[in-house]
């Protein structure tokens, strides 16, 4: 879910500081119909709002247009890259499918993608180039809350993103240390969750404490906001303290090879396991 403020907006200004209730994923109401917009060189994925819920470069569907959605790939920092295609990523969310192809085509991993809203599937594989499902890509309708409990994916994924917002992108759907927990084994001893927040509104820091609550202090990293907002924070399964000349030596690599902004991530990316 992302927060442009360069692009359509539908979201008052003072929505984020006001509490809302919690909603079921199961609830038909939180289903709304989906829409497509364009600009002429990106498509854009809404849930019947003029919020971006996704995006795709249409001449290079399998690149990531969006600054926050491409740092969700910072768990690419604490691997091996010739380890990667190796690995198995999960999208809880699947948006516009942006973190789903780059996985699957580019880092050439094994893919499995959870969202519970059909109209988003059938609209990633009609117009955002989802590839169909195949031994090494799944495309699972259905709850994530559910999916995140179910033991046998436990200690299954490599590199887990969350990004569960729903058309009113009032806060994270779910989003309780229980939520967390559940995210935590799911993962590899070397795996890693990364997840969307708003980090400029007032609910980030409470996310933030779940986060640490289920994964320890020591185990949770975060990028400074973007422009628009978004900040997404990194919880590895087992905490680990490389140095910058490490990561930065990690990170131009993974820029080299995959063509992401890794060594500008470094400028605005640092430990957070303490609070504020």
């Amino acid at each position: 879910m992302a927060r442009l403020g360069t692009r359509p907006s539908a979201r008052p200004a003072d929505a984020a500081s006001a509490p809302r209730p919690r909603r079921t994923r199961t609830d038909p109401d939180d289903l709304p119909a989906v829409t497509i917009s364009e600009d002429g060189e990106v498509r854009f994925l809404h849930l019947g709002t003029e919020w971006i819920q996704g995006s795709m470069l249409i001449d290079r569907p399998f690149d990531i247009e969006l600054e926050y959605v491409q740092r969700m790939l910072a768990w690419l920092l604490f691997v091996e890259p010739d380890s990667v295609p190796k690995r198995r990523a999960m999208q809880l969310g699947l948006g516009s499918a942006a973190l789903t192809k780059f996985h699957f085509k580019k880092l050439k991993m094994d893919t499995t993608a959870i969202e519970i809203n059909p109209q988003v599937v059938a609209a990633c594989r009609t117009w955002f180039k989802l590839p169909p499902d195949s031994a090494r890509l799944s495309v699972i309708l259905g709850d994530a809350a559910e999916v995140v409990a179910h033991a046998p994916f436990h200690g299954t994924v490599d590199a887990l993103q969350v990004d569960l917002y729903d058309h009113e992108a009032a806060a994270p759907v779910l989003d309780s240390a229980e939520f967390y927990a559940d995210c935590r084994a799911m993962l590899t001893d070397e795996g890693a969750m990364t997840v969307n927040l708003f980090g400029r509104d007032a609910s980030y820091e409470h996310s933030l404490d779940k986060i640490r609550q289920a994964f320890g202090a020591e185990a949770v990293w975060a990028f400074k906001p973007t422009r628009e907002g978004n900040t997404i924070v990194l919880a590895q399964k087992m905490p680990s303290h490389p140095s910058r000349m490490e990561l930065l030596a990690r990170a131009e690599v993974v820029q080299e090879r995959w063509g992401l902004p890794a060594t500008k991530w470094l400028k605005v990316f640092k430990h957070a396991g303490l609070p504020a």
